[in-house]
């Protein structure tokens, strides 16, 4: 059990519950750390360097885990533990990690990918026969769309013709926009995926945050805790926190990211965070 040491009021029922958690699922921009707008060039927000380090005192097990793609695990591992946040590659998550799960339980082993090499190179090191647009490869198990800031016309016309070919359709994820330092940044992923289904009709399936897939994938990475037994912390209402209540795990919803106190205040009752705070410095304070 976590002792604690509370140092400014928090609801009864949020402190019960923090008291029993067994495993930390932390989003990475906007909650641990902000990048520029292309998403590089990390700074550690307030109390997250010393938060991981009294969980890996404890021996509390804890990942990163980002929406975005823009890094292979091992590169984001690295970014991060240079600015202090140390992560090491296993326990640092995209939503790349959660499709190499997802594809090889389904066989897959052709794929069309739109994305840099955050999205590529893990794939093909995990084995599978991987064609990256705006090659075509219209007898391609899956299309998967990642972080792509250079695309052109030819990216989208290939995704489009393997769907239509009868390719399985995923997007790392649906997200609008994500955090930056300078604010609110375009989700290219989203944008990407959402051409294509304009042209396709076909809804592409998110393979990260809030999917099911990804909650598994992140159980499996903290030793097997379950969803009831984890704390879900984020920064954003429409990914960490639906991610939560979607598993029945603790939801903390930080303000130092997209979503503010009153945004989270505002959703209905029963999908409100169950612990909303500053940020993940606070949250260092009710665990020391």
């Amino acid at each position: 059990m976590i002792q604690k040491t509370v140092h400014t009021p928090a609801p009864a029922y949020a402190e019960t519950r923090l008291s029993n958690v067994r495993g930390f699922v932390f989003d990475i921009d906007g909650t641990l750390a902000l990048a520029d707008k292309r998403l590089s060039g990390y700074q550690p927000l307030p109390g997250a360097c010393e938060l991981l380090a009294l969980l890996r005192e404890r021996c509390i097990p804890h990942v990163g885990f980002t929406n975005g793609s823009t890094k292979t695990p091992q590169q984001l591992s690295q970014a991060l533990t240079a600015i202090g946040i140390e992560l090491d590659e296993r326990h640092t998550m995209t939503p790349v990690s959660v499709a190499i799960d997802l594809f090889q339980r389904r066989g897959y082993k052709r794929l069309l990918v739109l994305g840099g090499e955050g999205v590529w190179r893990p794939l093909v090191d995990a084995g599978f026969d991987v064609v990256r647009s705006p090659e075509r490869a219209d007898n391609a198990d899956a299309v998967l769309i990642g972080w792509h800031p250079e695309f052109v016309l030819a990216d989208l016309d290939a995704a489009c013709r393997a769907v239509w070919s009868g390719s399985a359709f995923y997007t790392v994820s649906k997200a609008a926009v994500v955090a930056s330092r300078e604010g609110r940044t375009l989700g290219i992923s989203g944008a990407l995926s959402a051409a294509v289904q304009s042209v396709t009709g076909k809804k592409a399936v998110v393979v990260g945050k809030p999917s099911t897939q990804a909650l598994t994938c992140a159980s499996g990475r903290l030793g097997g805790v379950r969803p009831s037994q984890m704390a879900i912390v984020g920064d954003d209402i429409s990914l960490e926190n639906a991610m939560a209540h979607r598993g029945g795990a603790m939801s903390i919803g930080v303000h130092t990211g997209l979503s503010s106190a009153e945004d989270f205040e505002r959703l209905p009752t029963a999908s409100r965070a169950h612990l909303s705070i500053r940020g993940v410095d606070r949250l260092l304070e009710m665990l020391s």
